[in-house]
């Protein structure tokens, strides 16, 4: 369940006339997605989503997560649109947390992942980091290379209760990683986190894409490691590389992936399994009693950092 924040209708009233987008009909809380409060608003204009942004969210990073979403559907990317108050404002406050309206995109994620999915994907990513040229505003991704060290000195201790040996073979991986990772390749604005949940489908076709609260600036190919990650392998652990070839072709056919991120892309790949392993390890191991969501297991990412680490070349990931 991810609404942590309840509201009113006394308050969503008095947040509403802040908008030129009529009076509330309905106002319903999304179970969907684990960091912030969100609900379905119909109103006389139409359907939103509106969203309270809980802890992890830095109001500071709104200006950018909220122009970069309005920049992405300006050029062509369909995502969530953030709505402006009648002051200009992207965001104001409710119930004490940080607070937007988005426009309200159909569409439905997949729970099973198929082949066609992995190439809508593929070229979806592609659109993103197209649409993204031009966007003035910069983030740095806290949840990249320069933060795993730190990130995994705050679980180190209890590694091991996860599973035995776990502790070290995360260090080798980080140190291995973090000495072999690439300097100077294309970068602009990224998505970071492009689960399956966070991209909807209509039938076989891409709808839109959602959640962009990791967003950054970083490089295009660590996006795409993430995706591979995410998108291309099995409930059995197994990688699937017909999807990885669909997923990588898609993604080529809009944005040619360089020779040096094609090189890359083995280290790529085990870096973004480390983020997640490091990020999930840290979640597991400090989960409060009661919380609404279930933490989720973090050897499923052990498992991914193993395989990547055993790849040679991109070829393993069905690049030619």
């Amino acid at each position: 369940m991810a609404v942590y924040t309840e509201v009113s209708d006394e308050a969503l009233a008095a947040f509403l006339e802040a908008y030129d987008i009529g009076t509330a009909l309905s106002f319903k809380g999304i179970a969907e997605g684990v960091e912030n409060s969100n609900y379905l608003l119909i109103t006389t204009a139409g359907q939103f989503v509106l969203t309270l942004y809980e802890k992890r969210v830095d109001p500071a990073d709104l200006p950018y997560f909220l122009g970069l979403m309005r920049h992405l559907a300006a050029n062509g990317l369909s995502c969530p649109v953030p709505v402006a108050g009648r002051d200009g404002a992207l965001f104001r406050t409710l119930c004490g947390r940080p607070a937007a309206v988005a426009t309200f995109l159909p569409g439905v994620w997949p729970r099973r992942v198929r082949n066609e999915h992995c190439a809508g994907v593929g070229a979806a990513l592609a659109g993103l980091h197209h649409a993204g040229e031009g966007f003035a505003l910069c983030r740095a991704n806290a949840l990249g290379p320069d933060g795993w060290r730190p990130l995994f000195e705050r679980s180190a201790e209890r590694a091991d209760e996860v599973r035995a040996g776990l502790r070290d073979e995360i260090a080798e991986a980080l140190d291995s990683i973090l000495a072999a990772w690439p300097k100077g390749l294309p970068r602009g604005q990224i998505h970071a986190d492009l689960f399956p949940d966070n991209v909807f489908f209509l039938g076989d076709r891409v709808s839109g894409l959602i959640d962009f609260y990791f967003a950054c600036t970083d490089l295009y190919a660590y996006d795409v490691a993430v995706c591979l990650n995410a998108w291309c392998f099995e409930p059995d652990g197994s990688f699937n590389v017909t999807k990885a070839r669909l997923l990588l072709r898609a993604y080529a056919a809009v944005r040619p992936l360089s020779e040096a991120e094609r090189q890359a892309l083995p280290v790529l790949c085990a870096g973004a399994a480390l983020r997640f392993l490091l990020t999930r390890l840290y979640d597991w191991l400090n989960h409060p009693p009661g919380a609404f969501v279930t933490p989720k297991d973090p050897l499923e990412y052990a498992r991914k950092l193993r395989f990547h680490r055993a790849v040679r070349s991109a070829r393993d990931y069905g690049l030619d």
